[in-house]
């Protein structure tokens, strides 16, 4: 069924008494609306719940993660989801706390939620009882004039309770000011949950807990015109234990989409979480069961250098976002670029995205001696240098020793016909791209 390749293996952990004491115990509730109710209403018969993704770039990263795996655990306990994908609230942008959004064309939304329903499909279940079902908040928008709008929904909203909400608060407050159609942006959202609500009897709607004043807004406009009770639940947002934003690499956000961030850049993000966020992350990321994940815990804190819940933690999550054979892959790539594993079995792509952090050089084909790459790939300062590391045993092309300093490496060694792997020591790498 797609990247989530082994749905029917996933499951709650059946040592909790229901699936709120499972997300409570996972660090997943941050804010929401009667706990007491709600964990009634989970714990009775399948509720329809929402959570929605705005397509304001072409993929979703690792904070939507956070969301789609509670869909997905929900679903697990037998509760009904709506993946909305915002092909209106994409066009008009959720405020962010600093400065307005770049309005992107209709068009290019229009594109950008087609690839967000492929990936919010990954990770739900589109058969059974509690089938999930797609539904895009533009075919309730588009229609609806602007004085309809006003007059059936807008006045429902006070402006001093949406002058309140933080991100309009924290924008009021800034030099930038904000834009009345981001100002709007919460009246759309809150009448997204009473359609919804109308359409599919849904009682719940999830989200991050920076999210909380536009998950009221739906609460509180369904209370007002239909007089009905429904519920709210705001999942934390995931920081690491120094205090950085989780999800960031040398600046750049971690996306789901395999050309964005490719598995093996995803595989190394997990690979790197400190000691201190492991357990916290195998709770929110994976489907291990509370046992696993302590006995995980146990083992990072009793043997931190074989960073056993490092490896489990970035198998489980990139096996889930890019399926099981792309990670085997990306760890095949990991071990044979230091020597453990064989390069020329490597595909291209994955070889050329394990590298694409290493020196790299590009060379004419006449230009193959050992001594030469070393110097031309930034291995080597000098060719005195490179020749000493030569005679000393320290260098390597494609994981293979090259003891003989005059050696010229055969073109027949190439990688897909054009790359070589050097290797000086144990660690220090480099790819030279070989041209005619």
């Amino acid at each position: 069924m797609s990247h989530v390749n082994n749905l029917e293996s996933q499951h709650n952990d059946p040592g909790f008494a229901n699936i709120w004491q499972e997300l409570k115990w996972r660090g997943l509730i941050h804010v929401s609306t009667d706990e007491t109710e709600l964990e009634k209403l989970l714990a009775g018969d399948p509720i329809t719940y929402y959570c929605g993704f705005d397509p304001t770039a072409p993929s979703l990263h690792l904070g939507n993660l956070v969301q789609l795996l509670l869909m997905r655990r929900l679903q697990l306990a037998g509760h009904k989801p709506l993946g909305l994908v915002g092909g209106s609230t994409g066009l008009i942008g959720d405020p962010r706390p600093t400065a307005e959004r770049t309005l992107n064309t209709k068009d290019t939304v229009s594109e950008w939620v087609g690839y967000l329903q492929a990936q919010v499909r990954r990770f739900l279940s589109f058969e059974g009882d509690n089938a999930a079902r797609m539904v895009n908040n533009l075919d309730w928008t588009a229609p609806l004039s602007a004085i309809d709008f006003l007059r059936e929904i807008g006045k429902h909203f006070r402006v001093g309770t949406m002058l309140r909400k933080d991100a309009v608060a924290s924008r009021l407050g800034s030099d930038e000011g904000i834009s009345y159609t981001e100002f709007s942006y919460q009246i759309l959202q809150g009448m997204d949950y009473l359609q919804l609500n109308r359409d599919y009897g849904c009682v719940l709607q999830t989200g991050g807990s920076d999210q909380w004043g536009n998950l009221t807004s739906g609460t509180e406009l369904i209370r007002k015109v239909d007089g009905k009770v429904v519920h709210a639940l705001g999942t934390p947002l995931i920081t690491n234990s120094d205090g950085t934003k989780f999800g960031k690499s040398e600046g750049n956000a971690i996306w789901l989409d395999a050309h964005m961030c490719s598995p093996y850049a995803f595989y190394q993000f997990w690979l790197n979480t400190a000691d201190a966020d492991v357990v916290d992350r195998l709770k929110v990321f994976t489907f291990l069961s509370r046992a696993e994940i302590e006995e995980l815990g146990a083992a990072v804190a009793g043997r931190p250098f074989a960073r056993e819940g490092q490896r489990r933690l970035a198998y489980e999550v990139t096996s889930l976002v890019h399926g099981i054979e792309a990670t085997e892959k990306v760890i095949a790539a990991s071990a044979a670029l230091f020597g453990n594993g064989d390069l020329s079995v490597l595909d291209e792509a994955t070889l050329a995205s394990a590298t694409a952090e290493l020196p790299s050089a590009s060379i004419r084909a006449d230009g193959l001696g050992i001594v030469d790459l070393l110097v031309a790939s930034g291995l080597s300062e000098s060719k005195s240098a490179a020749r000493r590391t030569v005679g000393e045993g320290g260098a390597y092309v494609n994981n293979s020793k090259v003891t003989d300093p005059d050696a010229v490496i055969d073109q027949a060694e190439l990688l897909h016909g054009r790359y070589l792997l050097l290797r000086r020591g144990k660690k220090n790498l480099a790819t030279v791209e070989v041209t005619v």
